[in-house]
């Protein structure tokens, strides 16, 4: 062992500021909590460059008082506990007395700052842990905090610092969870001179969600309200159809802090069970309190990881809440029909008369039935006569049948008559068999509404000869490599018959998942690519959103085409011509999660996956009707290649089963 030495107290505050501030986001982090601390209604950040060179931090609250301002930036120097029992309820959201301090010797710090109770400001300045200077300022009541160059004096610690824009997203990820864990609060957010975010404050949850993730997220959310052994729940969770690939969207809140919990997640996904499909997850915004006395805040730095004294409480609450959340807003209605004989929904319509294509109409009683006679009604004479001339009749409903042999029927069937000599003499044709039936039946033509029109002369229909009925399609040869298509099993499996020795059959989802993988990885993505007639937007959470903007080129090469849309929104305007047009959004998420997750920085890996991903989306799915031609192409194409016998992931495409295997099963050999 070497020689123990007492580290300079500059040094030790290096080392300890290296435990609260690793990026812009943590001191940002720190800085916002304080100003919650201390009772602020109206916070404002900004940031440039990624937060790198430039942090400000601006406050309503109740400042800090002149005697306090130094002693404020001294290490474990604290307003928020004093004894020791006082940790085991912590009701602040910071507590250690470190921030300030930490951040204080790893930048330039300015402090602006004046409690409510003074006339005057007081204005401070820090570089890198020593006192610049401490003066009267003009100021408003409240505290703001400038922080310039930060890791200016720790080279090694600032070259692990991302880009700017990745910084940026993360100071913007940091906001975001802040903004939804205090509604009440209005938080400005200006990165670069633009404001990114902006809340209302008006102590509504479901406002502040729609500023940090938008309209269409927050249209998908129902509400929860529940209280179980003293936790109270509160926020909102996704509808059931609106879940999410991955659990990006999950924010859990304890007591006003941003929590990561384990027993929160498993027990609103067991919740969601039978409700969310398979594969999904849903997304959330919950507020839970518990009594301070019930966690251990003190467990992590960053205190975003809390220990529950018992879990069980915790977990029973979040799933009680969740599942009467779920089974109070199910949309799905009961589908009932009615009794026909009893309660007729149809009941009040009148039922129209029987009527005749123009242009001649009429109202009819039915004529008696004979056997001789295959002709029923007016409506088969006209349908079962080939038109060869025209008479146009406009005639008025009523409801009484004319008798033929009255009176006023002689008269009226006179002018029929001379309807039929007139057109003689004209040497035109008419259409004898209406003026038959017209004889024949009972039919009500008021004279006065009887209107007689020049007929028109039609050319006489060709009757063609009756169609030959094609017979059925034999079995599907190719002579190529003698396969015969035989069917489909459940919608799913392919059965051909080759050379007739074998039998083959192929789960087509998996097949298809296969070839387009191979397509995509060979041509990577060129050609797959398709406009979209509307392009559609893509809500992530700062981290997924980072992953996806830093690597458009692999979205690219699976024939995505994706541009940033700001504020931690992607627009598609082009997808892969297998997609269907519900999962590209869907697979976006998961994607730019899966890149998000992966720190290992292997191109080849990535991508794989990318494909893997559209290929299994973009497939025949199982179960779903395929024709005949798509099943047909998937097994020559299959016969063709001898490398497609597994899909991506890893399960067999195909199975063969030659006769004689067949033929043992029967006892044939």
């Amino acid at each position: 062992m070497g020689v123990i030495n007492v580290l300079d107290k500059h040094v030790a505050e290096l080392i300890a500021a290296g435990e609260v501030v690793e990026r812009p986001a943590s001191a940002i982090k720190e800085m916002v909590e304080n100003s919650i601390d201390a009772g602020a209604t109206d916070i404002t950040v900004e940031i440039q460059n990624g937060g790198i060179t430039f942090m400000r931090v601006t406050d309503n609250g109740c400042g800090i008082m002149r005697d306090d301002v130094k002693l404020a930036f001294l290490p474990h120097a604290t307003s928020k506990i004093k004894l020791e029992n006082d940790l085991d309820s912590i009701a602040t959201l910071g507590f250690r007395g470190e921030a300030l301090s930490s951040i204080s010797s790893v930048s330039r710090l300015q402090l602006l700052t004046r409690n409510k109770s003074e006339d005057i400001g007081i204005s401070y300045e820090i570089d890198g842990g020593e006192e610049i200077s401490f003066e009267d300022a003009g100021c408003p009541v409240g505290t703001t905090i400038i922080v310039r160059d930060l890791f200016y004096n720790i080279p090694a610690r600032m070259k692990f610092l991302k880009k700017d824009r990745a910084e940026g997203n993360a100071v913007a990820n940091v906001i975001d969870k802040i903004a939804l864990s205090h509604p009440e609060i209005k938080f400005t957010f200006i990165r670069d001179g633009k404001r990114a975010l902006n809340t209302s404050g008006d102590g509504k949850i479901k406002s502040a969600i729609y500023s940090v993730y938008g309209r269409d997220f927050a249209n998908g959310l129902i509400p929860v309200d529940y209280e179980l052994n003293g936790i109270a729940i509160k926020g909102y969770i996704t509808k059931p159809f609106n879940a999410r690939p991955n659990r990006s969207m999950q924010n859990f809140f304890i007591n006003g802090r941003y929590v990561k919990s384990l027993t929160a997640m498993a027990a609103i996904e067991e919740a969601c069970k039978g409700s969310v499909m398979v594969g999904k997850f849903p997304g959330c915004v919950l507020h839970m309190s518990i009594p301070f006395e019930a966690i251990d805040v003190n467990v992590h730095p960053s205190k975003i990881e809390v220990r529950f004294i018992n879990e069980r409480p915790v977990f029973d609450a979040v799933y009680h809440a969740v599942k009467t959340c779920l089974n109070n807003n199910d949309e799905r209605k009961a589908v009932t029909f009615r009794n026909e004989s009893t309660n007729n929904a149809f009941a009040d319509i009148k039922k129209p008369k029987p009527f005749v294509s123009t242009p001649a109409v009429f109202d009819k009683k039915e004529p008696e039935k004979k056997n001789d006679d295959p002709i029923k009604s007016l409506n088969d004479v006209i349908n079962n006569t080939k038109p060869i001339g025209s008479l146009n009749v406009s005639v008025s409903n009523r409801s009484e049948p004319l008798d033929i042999y009255s009176k006023e029927a002689v008269k009226r069937q006179s002018n029929i008559e001379h309807v039929i000599k007139e057109n003689a003499d004209k040497k035109e044709p008419v259409d004898t068999t209406i003026v038959s039936v017209v004889k024949e039946n009972k039919v009500n033509i008021p004279d006065e509404e009887l209107i007689v029109s020049k007929p028109k002369e039609i050319k006489p229909e060709i009757k063609e000869t009756e169609p030959v009925v094609e017979e059925p399609k034999p079995l599907y040869e190719t002579p190529k490599n003698k396969l015969t298509f035989i069917g489909e099993a459940f919608k799913t499996y392919i059965f051909v018959e080759k050379n007739d020795k074998e039998i083959i059959i192929i789960d087509k989802h998996a097949a298809h998942e296969r070839m387009i993988y191979e397509k995509l990885k060979e041509e990577r993505g060129a050609g797959y690519s398709q406009a979209l007639l509307q392009p559609i937007t893509v809500v992530l959470n700062k981290n997924d959103y980072e992953a996806a903007i830093s690597n458009l080129d692999m979205f690219k090469e699976c024939a995505f085409d994706i541009e940033d849309f700001g504020n931690g929104t992607l627009i598609v305007r082009g997808a892969p011509q297998y997609l269907e047009l519900d999962d590209i959004e869907s697979s976006v998420i998961e994607m730019a999660g899966y890149i998000a997750q992966n720190k290992k920085d292997i191109r080849s890996e990535k991508m794989d996956w990318i494909y893997h991903n559209v290929a299994c989306r973009a497939a025949i799915k199982g179960g779903n009707i395929s024709t005949r031609e798509e099943l047909i192409d998937i097994a020559n194409k299959l016969d063709n290649d001898p490398t497609l016998r597994y899909c991506p992931h890893g399960r067999p495409v195909c199975m063969v089963m030659s006769k004689y295997e067949l033929e043992k099963q029967f006892g044939r050999v």
